[in-house]
């Protein structure tokens, strides 16, 4: 397992660019945010630009020579595709062509979003036949590819393990599984013990992670809340929630998991823009490569 971190965050934090955030952090593990014109980030914006088409072989080219120039691994594409858009067509196209740029350059897995559109108004059996009707089609487009397909825990149904667990039971496909967003089941609402064991219960299915942390007041850590009760208030530096992190490096490494964990720290936003920002992340960095 090693450490990771997406480039939209090294860019929020205030790093002029994914490089110079990589090398000052210290990681070579990168989640790369697909755009929905399959346009991304460069690594090294004074290489190519500071966007890359990877619709084009040669933006493909192109990202594979500045990952390989920062010696960094892209660990996963992100992704933010609605299965519940009127243009689904579009949704599952992209998705297939993002898995087979990863196949070309080795990224072993593609982040999906489980939010879409209407999905509050449908019961769960019409949610996850809404949502199985496209993912079953991008693995049947994709069966050729050693690339896995991650559903993060997202947003209201993302939380849900009944969910989750429909959509793993009725696939049976091996390449799909969870993006383990460490902190978004602790959001949902669920007590800190219940988080443990839904992380715990799911580890077998990871193929990506995205790591986070929150620090609640004691007395709200081990009851039920109201969905994204306090986050803004209680988000916090990965170190310093009250999600033990070394705890789900341990899950995981139980189950053979060996790739990324990936910062996405929340907290940024409550500190000042600069070096402040930037200490936030050495010691997310710090932290994480301590206990991976």
């Amino acid at each position: 397992m090693y450490a990771a971190i997406r480039d939209g965050v090294l860019l929020h934090a205030g790093y002029p660019t994914v490089r110079e955030g990589l090398d000052d952090l210290g990681l070579a593990g990168l989640e790369v945010d697909m755009g929905r014109d399959m346009n991304v980030t460069a690594i090294d914006p004074s290489i190519a630009g500071p966007r890359l088409d990877l619709s084009r072989p040669e933006g493909v080219e192109a990202l594979r020579a500045q990952a390989e120039s920062a010696g960094v691994r892209i660990s996963g594409f992100l992704m933010a595709n609605n299965f519940g858009a009127e243009d689904i067509d579009f949704e599952v196209t992209w998705t297939v062509d993002t898995a087979r740029v990863a196949a070309a350059l080795g990224i072993p897995a593609v982040r999906i979003d489980a939010i879409m559109h209407g999905e509050r108004d449908l019961p769960l059996e019409r949610r996850q036949e809404i949502f199985y009707g496209a993912m079953g089609r991008i693995l049947d487009q994709t069966a050729d590819l050693s690339v896995d397909f991650g559903i993060e825990n997202h947003g209201y149904q993302g939380n849900d393990p009944e969910f989750l667990q429909g959509i793993f039971d009725r696939t049976g496909d091996p390449r799909l599984g969870l993006t383990m967003d460490t902190g978004n089941f602790y959001w949902w609402g669920h007590p800190l013990d219940k988080v443990y064991e839904i992380l715990e219960r799911f580890a077998p299915h990871t193929k990506h992670t995205h790591v986070k942390n929150i620090n609640f007041p004691g007395d709200k850590r081990q009851i039920q809340r109201e969905m994204g009760w306090g986050y803004s208030e209680y988000v916090s530096p990965i170190p310093d929630g009250d999600i033990d992190h070394a705890k789900l490096v341990g899950f995981l490494k139980a189950v053979g998991y060996d790739r990324d964990f990936t910062i996405e720290d929340e907290s940024l936003g409550k500190f000042a823009a600069g070096e402040e920002r930037l200490d936030v992340l050495r010691r997310d960095a710090e932290y994480l490569k301590s206990i991976v």
